[in-house]
């Protein structure tokens, strides 16, 4: 049997100790695919509003937050980047305001430790003025423009002829984030199951007269040891699998999941006085990623990176890892070629830099000249579900998917980035679109 997973914590929320137990009910009236941040940040918002009902999460992992929640640089987005009046920064604000509330509640351990994006060349100053501007027009607190002496008070070791200071900007461990809105949801009577790979689901057509739950849970869902579970609806946050469980359920194969990987360098202890927060380039908006970065986490350590280069596995996070499966699905799709095609100078550079950590040095050595290729080790590497449509665009805002099964099936194929610091703000909508689907 599958089994369900109940969360201990100690003050805080931090330590947790998960245990695991059979499950008690086959039946649930929402299960919701997927323990990442996102579908535990809706499956929570859901059983709140409605607490009534029975809900279930169903992870294939061990674990929640085992994938993209549980691989990424930990920084609490304040909405800078994003078109002003748009959903994605309207999240993000929201998002970040309710992350820094609930990591208070909780206890949950953060830093507010600032950002700087920092022009090192004449040419970015434009683009960095504009950017102060959309922030300000996003409604980002604290923002200001500072000059190459006031760069040098906040990073010492950091060089720029002028940078945008974020000081909303943090750091949080969102694997500790994801595993306590696990444990909001199971205290509120949900229940998880783990090790429950998802691999059918079906709405009968019919149900008998005499069964009174195929009327009420007419949703059928298999996992990949033949176990199943019934359901009156299902919603799917599958992250870097999404566009194939839409598809499962006879959705259209678009927008495809592309995996990006980022790999990481990690700063030698003895060298993480170099950098105090967080340290980002003016983006380039002929490419469609952040670039180089120094990234402080929460363990003291400091991440410096990522590349972006085309993931041959979508849960491929070394170097060398290949899916025969994923590597095709993603070079014979359309839109990655399309892509391509469009970023060729820039994708020949990242997969050079994948290699080579004097290259990636060189790109750090702009903004932080002391940094050597002796003061730094390969790190951790994560793998980014990158939604693209066939013309090659990356796909910013929501798609929700129901096919011809919407009235009980919804599957959440894409949603805004930063998705980890909107989370809390992105569950909100996600349940606004489930009660308006499912009726509930």
């Amino acid at each position: 049997m599958a089994a369900a997973l109940r969360g201990r914590a100690g003050p805080g929320g931090a330590g947790a100790l998960w245990r695991l137990q059979s499950r008690r009910r086959s039946s649930f009236d929402v299960a919701v695919v997927g323990a990442g941040i996102v579908g535990l940040a809706a499956a929570r918002e859901l059983i709140q509003r409605h607490p009534s009902l029975a809900f279930a999460v169903l992870e294939k992992e061990q674990e929640p937050a085992h994938h993209q929640s549980g691989h990424n640089s930990g920084v609490i987005h304040s909405g800078i980047y994003y078109t002003p009046g748009s959903l994605k920064a309207k999240l993000c604000v929201q998002g970040a305001a309710l992350c820094y509330k609930y990591c208070d509640q909780k206890g949950i351990p953060y830093k507010r430790c600032g950002k700087l994006i920092v022009a090192v060349e004449q040419e970015e100053i434009p683009r960095l003025k504009a950017l102060y501007e959309r922030g300000l027009q996003n409604n980002v607190p604290g923002l200001k423009l500072i000059g190459a002496k006031e760069i040098q008070e906040k990073e010492p070791f950091c060089r720029g002829l002028m940078a945008l200071d974020s000081p909303y900007t943090g750091i949080v461990d969102y694997k500790q984030v994801a595993q306590s809105y696990a444990r909001d949801f199971q205290e509120a009577g949900g229940t998880i199951l783990t090790d429950f790979e998802v691999t059918n689901m079906e709405v009968a057509k019919e149900s008998s007269p005499e069964s009174e739950d195929g009327l009420k849970y007419p949703v059928i869902v298999r996992n990949k040891k033949g176990e199943e579970i019934s359901c009156g609806h299902i919603l799917t946050c599958a992250g870097l699998h999404s566009d194939r469980l839409s598809e499962m359920s006879g959705c259209s194969p678009e927008p495809r999941i592309v995996p990006f990987r980022g790999d990481y360098l990690v700063l030698k202890p003895e060298k993480s006085y170099l950098v105090k927060g967080n340290i980002y380039p003016v983006p380039n908006p002929r490419f469609p990623f952040l670039g180089f970065h120094f990234t402080p986490r929460m363990d003291g350590s400091v991440w410096l990176g990522p590349n972006a280069v085309l993931a041959c596995k979508r849960e491929g996070y070394k170097l060398l890892d290949f899916s025969p499966g994923d590597f095709l699905d993603a070079v014979t799709y359309r839109g990655l070629r399309k892509l391509v095609l469009r970023n060729v100078s820039y994708g020949l550079g990242e997969l050079y830099r994948a290699f080579s950590i004097s290259a990636q040095v060189r790109q750090l050595q702009k903004f932080i000249p002391e940094v050597t290729t002796d003061d730094v080790l390969r790190g951790p590497s994560g793998v980014r579900a990158q939604a693209l449509d066939s013309e090659g665009n990356l796909v910013d805002d929501f798609v929700f998917d129901g096919g011809a099964a919407g009235g009980r099936v919804l599957h959440v194929r894409n949603a805004p980035s930063p998705a980890a610091t909107s989370s809390l703000a992105i569950a909100a909508a996600i349940a606004d679109e489930a009660e308006r689907r499912f009726q509930l």
